[in-house]
């Protein structure tokens, strides 16, 4: 994994942990927590490639639709 996509999964990491923090949500452990934060990073990338749009922007929307879940 290169460093760029590592700084996009710690970026991911710290978000999700905000969003379950603000909705009051018990924070899954770390390996839980990386491995949803892996699995965004991953559908922002594939949906950036598809649009031709920003990763970090698919990110936070990728985000805010598992908080309604």
């Amino acid at each position: 994994m290169g460093f760029i996509r590592q700084q996009e999964e710690k970026i991911a990491m710290r978000f999700l942990n905000w969003q379950y923090q603000k909705l009051e949500l018990p924070v899954p452990e770390d390996a839980e927590l990386a491995r949803q934060a892996a699995r965004i990073v991953e559908e922002a990338h594939e949906i950036a490639r598809e649009r031709g749009s920003n990763v970090m922007s698919i990110m936070k929307d990728l985000i805010s639709d598992l908080k309604k879940k």
